[in-house]
């Protein structure tokens, strides 16, 4: 039986952040689009992921009409807090380069498209099987798959973005290339409890024991996290052992501050990698997001990264699909990569200084470091530059 065929300008593969923003933004330029998923709706809305969006990720959230609950609901910081032992020093970011950042989860960015989307009657198909690309060489590229009633489709297009995130098929349809990768010999242990926040901002902790990070997700509920050996079982830490080592590396008692503990939700175990894949583009194929780049949590770039991607992206498929101008889709790869590897740059420098390696060496250097940061006005305004947000085209 042959497929059920049907055309649209842009078919985007993957109902993630990047995707469905850039399903909205392509929309506001009166380019129409089709999502496509191979999770349920329900999964995607529900996955816990990044929580801090820089003033430039905010900036365009605001501006494409998404930034009301974001305006009410999100929670901004005008920096964070860096320590090791017997130390804990304040970076402000609008001091030092007069931008802050804003806590609202990817959950909650996610939550804001998907009732976007759905209020302008767009479309979108989740859980598809056996998505393959073809000929994205041409100008007539196309997705195919299968419907979760069983019957099989071609969605035909002007061009297709990938923003279906590493394990998806759209970085393998761009033939050659190169990437580079890293695994790093630490994990995350995060947890979710129901417990209000014992900081106001975020503390990134350097500790003999290994790297903390007590962050946030409202009023009410934290966000904390331990570094652990990759594979660990998370059910193999009670909730007591979890909040001592919390408290320990935290600095609990230090010029009388307290870590408030609370009933644990969630558990959950994060590998640390970083990898970049160029091009990011081929023929009428574009990757963004998870699909070109991952980098390590400690920086907070993953979601930020993805939607300055689709801020490049947006323009040049608009360009593209309406007037067949290629000259921002050709530059796209080049202009994006080159902020990609800066926030790559950044999340492996965050990395290796805060997390122990086993080497005595290493620590003494990463302490040297840290006191460098916190007492040099060039090295604190260096971190808050990164951290805050760069430009989207760097």
């Amino acid at each position: 039986m042959s497929p059920v065929t049907s055309r649209t300008q842009v078919a985007i593969v993957g109902a993630g952040p990047a995707g469905l923003l850039l399903a909205h933004l392509l929309a506001a330029e009166g380019v129409e689009s089709v999502v496509l998923e191979t999770r349920s709706q329900e999964y995607v809305a529900a996955r816990i992921r990044a929580g801090i969006l820089e003033q430039s990720s905010v900036d365009l959230l605001s501006e494409a009409g998404l930034g009301a609950r974001l305006a009410h609901e999100g929670d901004r910081h005008r920096g964070i807090y860096l320590q090791f032992p017997h130390e804990r020093h304040h970076l402000d970011f609008v001091e030092l380069v007069g931008r802050s950042v804003y806590v609202y989860g990817q959950t909650e960015v996610q939550k804001d498209l998907v009732d976007a989307r759905a209020a302008g009657g767009q479309e979108w198909v989740y859980e598809i099987t056996d998505t393959a690309l073809h000929e994205v060489d041409s100008d007539r590229p196309s997705v195919t798959y299968r419907a979760a009633d069983g019957t099989e489709h071609r969605l035909e297009a002007d061009a297709i973005a990938g923003c279906d995130g590493s394990f998806g098929p759209s970085r393998s349809a761009i033939p050659g290339g190169t990437t580079w990768e890293r695994t790093y010999p630490y994990a995350w242990f995060g947890i979710l409890a129901d417990v209000a926040p014992s900081t106001d901002e975020l503390v990134y902790a350097w500790h003999p024991h290994g790297f903390a990070l007590h962050s946030m997700r409202s009023d009410t509920v934290s966000r904390l996290y331990l570094q652990v050996e990759p594979g660990t079982d998370p059910d193999s830490w009670s909730d007591d052992r979890i909040w001592d080592e919390l408290a320990t590396r935290l600095g609990h008692g230090q010029d009388g501050w307290e870590l408030k503990p609370g009933p644990i939700t969630d558990k959950s175990v994060l590998p640390m990698r970083s990898y970049v894949h160029a091009p990011m583009s081929h023929g009428r194929l574009f990757l963004a997001g998870d699909a070109a780049h991952i980098v390590p949590p400690t920086g907070a770039k993953g979601l930020n990264l993805a939607i300055a991607d689709v801020a490049l992206l947006a323009p040049a498929l608009a360009a593209l699909v309406r007037s067949g101008d290629r000259r921002l889709a050709d530059a796209y790869s080049q202009s994006a990569l080159r902020r990609v590897w800066r926030c790559t740059h950044f999340s492996w420098w965050m990395t290796t200084m805060l997390h122990q390696d086993g080497d005595p060496f290493s620590a003494q250097l990463q302490l040297s470091q840290l006191r460098w940061v916190t007492s040099s006005q060039a090295g604190a305004t260096g971190l808050a530059e990164n951290y805050a947000g760069l430009p989207f085209e760097v």
